[in-house]
């Protein structure tokens, strides 16, 4: 039986109520005490003597309560942290000052291959096989800076937590896999998106276009096999690989991405494939693992797949034929179970064609296609956009969302955008920082900067000059139109006379009817 005292201390009034019980000749095999409590567990202790053991225990100065309990403080608190020891997913090792190990998790003792109690003890920098983490670990305090290390063969990223009393007196070392990382980095990048679904709803548009690659899209999602994504620069290639990624069985792991235009073949190959310990000057003690690892069981996006190296290429193609790799500088393999998702705005046809793609490789690669549309293509795609946008950049910039005049909407829509959603985007994000009314009008849109055109013939696909001056007058007038919306102002804008502008609107059919 187990009983809880309150009393009032003072000093000798644990040793009182102890030698109460002793004169019983009752067994105690557990006491704690923590004033105004003592806690004992005395389990010979028959429930109907209680009463009589209470009166002799209130006899005591200062004693004030007896009751029974059903389980000593410190007893549940152990209870307690072993189901949390055990409920981590990543393994947890508590160190002495020695560096020795006192507690493993249930993790720690799996990925070791060890029985909790035969860890028990164990030198931390033998059980990692680095002898001089041990002196590392005590020289700096047991402060240290996220190290990798290798357990039973497995790398692991380790995070060291001081124990401070009046000096330190061990740490808590978690030890991370490179997935767990990728997970968290995933939820950083990602923060945004959490809960939101990020989907194929977040892809804005109602065009046939924009219907028929949601479609599409949806049932390469579910498939494991490598997606090629296709696209002029700015479309929003980088967010349809998303949605495809959140519409996935991987929907849960990490997304994880790598722009291949952005960084130079050597940062690109270690930024990939990892590197092993001392691969090169400068690079982090122990090794660091590569997206491909962090990114286990998820999505790597690879962005501009057309700028890779040859190099990187090869490489590349032997882990998408079996899934396994190296590290920059290591020598041990490595298999991952990733989802590829490349994209570019290159022609790798034309790549393949000339040598500078691998012809294999687009092959593997090429398994499962989808072709984003141009943003020209996308018709009133693009008012629903600009109002999308307006709505944003108003929030940014703390007012109230303006509107567009019908003559910015005609010119949005008479614009060529070679640089698709993105252009736009900054257009309207300048346009609204730039004005000061409640409307955008196309001269906001101009003063932006978005050098509006109309889809006319290019000049040089242009088969004779006359052909040629016939486009661009009829670039110019649908241009302008919208903002002088008649043929006297259209002639005092272009400093002409009103006949000949009438001619002119006349022979293009502008208006349109």
């Amino acid at each position: 039986m187990r009983l809880e005292v309150t009393f009032t201390d003072r000093v000798g009034i644990a040793h009182e109520i102890l030698a109460v019980l002793a004169i019983r000749r009752l067994n105690v095999v557990g006491v704690e005490v923590d004033p105004p409590l003592i806690h004992i567990d005395a389990p010979g202790l028959d429930p109907a003597a209680l009463p009589a053991l209470s009166d002799a225990l209130r006899t005591i100065a200062g004693v004030r309560s007896v009751a029974a309990i059903d389980m000593l403080p410190g007893t549940r608190r152990r209870l307690h942290l072993d189901a949390l020891l055990a409920a981590l997913p990543d393994p947890v090792l508590a160190i002495d000052r020695g560096a020795r190990v006192v507690v493993a998790s249930a993790a720690a003792a799996q990925v070791a291959g060890l029985p909790e109690s035969r860890l028990a003890g164990r030198d931390i920098g033998e059980l990692f096989g680095e002898p001089g983490l041990t002196r590392a670990l005590a020289d700096g305090g047991f402060r240290m800076s996220g190290r990798e290390v290798t357990l039973n063969g497995q790398p692991f990223l380790l995070e060291v937590t001081p124990i401070v009393d009046v000096e330190a007196a061990g740490a808590v070392i978690t030890l991370f896999t490179p997935s767990r990382l990728g997970e968290r980095l995933h939820a950083i990048q990602n923060f945004d998106d959490l809960g939101s679904g990020r989907g194929f709803d977040r892809i804005l548009g109602e065009s046939p276009p924009v219907r028929a690659l949601k479609a599409r899209a949806a049932r390469v999602a579910a498939m494991e096999a490598p997606l090629l994504i296709l696209g002029e620069t700015g479309t929003g290639k980088e967010l349809i690989a998303h949605a495809c990624h959140r519409a996935s069985p991987r929907r849960d792991k990490p997304f994880l991405a790598l722009n291949c235009a952005a960084v130079p073949e050597n940062l690109a190959e270690s930024e990939l494939f990892g590197y092993a310990p001392g691969s090169f000057t400068g690079a982090q003690r122990g090794g660091k693992p590569g997206l491909l690892e962090l990114a286990h069981g998820g999505t790597v996006f690879l962005d501009e797949i057309g700028e890779m190296s040859a190099y990187l290429q090869a490489k590349l193609l032997r882990f998408l034929n079996d899934g396994s790799f190296r590290r920059v500088g290591g020598e041990r393999e490595q298999k991952v179970d990733v989802r590829v998702i490349s994209a570019t705005h290159r022609s790798l046809e034309a790549m393949v064609a000339d040598h500078s793609f691998r012809e294999d490789l687009f092959y593997r690669l090429n398994v499962l296609t989808l072709n984003v549309p141009p943003l020209r293509e996308r018709g009133h795609d693009i008012l629903l956009l600009a109002r999308h946008f307006i709505a944003r950049a108003a929030a940014q910039a703390r007012r109230p969302p303006g509107r567009l005049t019908p003559a910015a909407a005609a010119a949005l829509l008479a614009n060529r955008w070679p640089g698709n959603v993105r252009q736009l985007e900054n257009v309207i994000f300048r346009a609204v920082t730039m004005s000061d009314g409640g409307t955008l009008d196309a001269a906001d849109l101009e003063l932006a900067g978005a050098g509006m055109q109309s889809a006319g013939m290019p000049a040089e696909d242009a088969e004779s000059w006359e052909e040629a001056v016939d486009a661009f007058e009829r670039s110019l007038l649908r241009r302008l139109y919208p903002r002088f919306p008649s043929s006297r102002k259209l002639a005092a804008r272009l400093n002409t006379s009103h006949t000949m502008i009438a001619n002119k609107l006349r022979k293009h059919g502008i208006p349109e009817r």
